[in-house]
């Protein structure tokens, strides 16, 4: 009899073992100004199609820091893992996209640096988008957007209630973060998406285009602001699933 349940619990051991290696969870990156809960549509659609779904919090202290905290979302998830970043978020995981359990990219209006490249180096390279002249900073060097900044130029493409929470939840980011250079880009490795935001007024759309061509990436343009995932999860959402679904 115990031979039988140590047997029994052997196969359910390596049954749960298979399940994780064929199964794909999708992990979400936030950018600067936002939080996790800006993926809430987006997770409720990918949760329809039996998908795990992580959405890391991120501090916003350092580069070095958010990376950190999305690697430890990418040890809790099971089997392969599809990350998703959005805006810094991209900056995030073109780094922390090199562990070995990640796949693939997504980039959703996002940073896309190069080796050796910052997010700054890369914003600085085109025109810059009118949102950028309304950012605030704080005392002791945090970076936030007013709460009309929020509404005019971050996410002018949802309803007022939702641009209030956005503005409410948002993560301040440390300056210095879109200084920190990239070590080693992950999309020179891993398979990349881009959904580009034709109304950004962020990060400069052309600037989208441009590194979603660097980057090789299946691209995919939607009429959104920033905020893409918010005002149009659908897209986003069927974007992910591709990435999912892809060999």
């Amino acid at each position: 009899m115990k031979a039988l349940t140590v047997l029994t619990a052997g196969l359910l051991a390596l049954s749960a073992s298979a399940f994780a290696q064929g199964k794909t969870s999708v992990v979400l990156v936030h950018g600067a100004f936002a939080d996790g809960s800006s993926w809430n549509k987006v997770i409720a659609l990918l949760q329809k199609q039996h998908a795990e779904v992580i959405a890391v919090q991120l501090p916003l202290t350092s580069l070095n820091d958010d990376v950190a905290a999305t690697k430890r979302a990418i040890a809790r998830a099971q089997g392969d893992v599809v990350l998703v970043g959005h805006s810094w978020g991209g900056t995030v995981i073109s780094e922390a996209g090199n562990d070995a359990r990640v796949k693939s990219l997504v980039y959703v209006a996002a940073f896309a640096p190069d080796s050796g490249q910052s997010t700054a180096d890369l914003a600085g390279s085109y025109p810059a988008p009118p949102g950028s002249a309304v950012i605030a900073k704080t005392a002791d060097g945090y970076l936030y957007l007013p709460t009309e900044a929020l509404r005019k130029d971050f996410a002018p493409d949802v309803k007022p209630a939702i641009q209030d929470t956005i503005a409410a939840t948002q993560g301040p980011i440390k300056a210095e973060a879109f200084g920190e250079k990239v070590p080693h880009a992950a999309w020179h490795d891993k398979p990349s998406w881009y959904v580009v935001s034709k109304n950004d007024r962020m990060i400069n759309p052309d600037l989208e285009r441009a590194m979603a061509k660097t980057i090789h990436a299946k691209t995919t343009e939607v009429a959104a602001s920033h905020v893409s995932m918010v005002s149009q999860p659908q897209i986003v959402a069927r974007t992910i699933e591709q990435a999912i679904e892809a060999k």
